[in-house]
């Protein structure tokens, strides 16, 4: 019995913050407005963190990576699992939508969005890979950028040779900082996450039982039907049924830590700690994960197709058409990929789609409400398939599975 308390005790404790700020929001909603303080100040202390633990990851492991000769080898297989792992997820959710087809959404009125069309796209497009300013890399509203610079600084530390040796002792020594900063930040997570979930209760729940229900269930079914079958199958892919047991068993803390927040990039600590404890090598794990919150999103996919498909039901048109799917697939793989490390990517997104399928504007709330309502659990799946990955990209990329480790941040 102790030792059950002694593995899990955090993920009790977790769950049990969630249950608590869960009745809190349901039974007593006037009162989250004094807790939800609480939950942003977690938040807040847990993005300033892991900013630069994902510099320091990412840079110190491309540096280690490339002195053994696997690093084109890993970045090659990781970007081939985030494609097919993307292209599965919205070719499920066609099939789903397409055996079980829902009612069409009435149509709600039109809603002005800032779309940035002001902006051209010359610069939107230097805005997604750079900032201006160093200082501007260290927001987590320039990930794409900050990963980026990471990745330069790592291929940079390598090419110094000798005379860079002390550079990269400081990305080791920052990353191990990094890591127990985070484990500190990570003890108010019952409270802050309790917090958070709470004020989420008691303000989104409300609308989960209006209009958008039927689709809503539809993604709910078909996203957790993706989580427990298809996440099993890549899981035992990469390590056989030792790799399932292991990813399930390490999977819950990122999960409950992923519906709290609805932030993969608030989420990504707790996958670090995950891949550790699988066994995936620290190098993988410190490249496929930080680049994965930002750039592989198996929920983002799936709702993209589910947004889409509703749009087309709000307007009256076949969905189902194979130049509307090709398009519907070309779209995803973007918002997916492109879009998600981009402030407000789900918006560019949707006006994408917009343009692309030349839809009447009046479908953009619907889409902008029904992204929204699937947050949290489009954030697990996103968050979660990064831990997956990671196991994946270990397997294909012919590298070995190390001893489970007891903690890594």
């Amino acid at each position: 019995m102790k030792e059950v308390l002694k593995n899990y005790s955090g993920i009790i404790f977790l769950l049990g913050g969630i249950i608590i700020g869960s009745l809190i929001g349901i039974f007593a909603p006037d009162t989250v407005g004094y807790l939800k303080p609480l939950g942003d100040i977690f938040l807040n202390l847990l993005f300033v963190s892991v900013v630069p633990l994902v510099f320091f990851a990412v840079a110190n492991s491309i540096s280690q990576v490339e002195k053994e000769g696997k690093f084109g080898k890993i970045i090659f297989s990781m970007i081939f699992t985030f494609l097919l792992f993307i292209i599965i997820a919205a070719l499920f959710t066609i099939a789903v939508v397409y055996f079980f087809p829902t009612e069409a959404l009435p149509s709600t009125s039109p809603e002005k969005l800032d779309t940035g069309a002001d902006v051209g796209w010359g610069n939107r497009i230097v805005s997604f890979f750079t900032v201006s300013e160093f200082t501007d890399l260290f927001s987590r509203k320039n990930m794409l950028a900050l990963l980026i610079f990471a990745f330069l600084t790592g291929t940079a530390v390598r090419k110094a040779g000798e005379t860079g040796r002390p550079f990269a002792l400081f990305l080791t020594s920052g990353y191990e900082v990094m890591k127990e900063l985070l484990l500190i930040v990570m003890k108010a997570a019952p409270i802050g996450l309790g917090a958070y979930f709470a004020y989420q209760v008691a303000t989104v729940g409300p609308q989960l039982f209006g209009f958008y229900a039927k689709p809503l269930a539809l993604y709910y079914v078909a996203g957790i039907v993706y989580f427990l079958l298809f996440f099993t199958l890549y899981a035992f892919f990469a390590k056989g049924k030792d790799g399932v047991q292991k990813f399930w068993k390490n999977n819950i803390y990122p999960s409950l830590t992923a519906i709290s927040t609805c932030s993969s990039f608030a989420t990504m600590p707790a996958n670090l700690q995950a891949a550790a404890r699988i066994g995936v090598p620290t190098a993988i794990a410190n490249i496929v994960i930080p680049i994965g919150s930002t750039l592989h999103k198996n929920g983002s996919s799936m709702s993209s197709i589910i947004k889409i498909y509703v749009a087309f039901l709000i307007i009256g048109e076949d969905f189902f058409d194979p130049m509307n799917l090709l398009l519907a697939l070309g779209i995803t793989v973007f918002v997916s990929i492109v879009a998600g490390g981009i402030p407000n990517g789900g918006y560019i997104g949707e006006m994408l789609m917009i343009s692309v399928y030349q839809l009447p504007v009046e479908a953009i709330p619907a889409v902008m409400i029904l992204g929204t309502l699937v947050d949290p659990l489009a954030t697990v799946l996103n968050s979660t398939g990064d831990t997956v990955a990671a196991m994946f990209v270990t397997k294909i990329s012919g590298a070995k599975f190390t001893e489970p480790k007891d903690f890594a941040v």
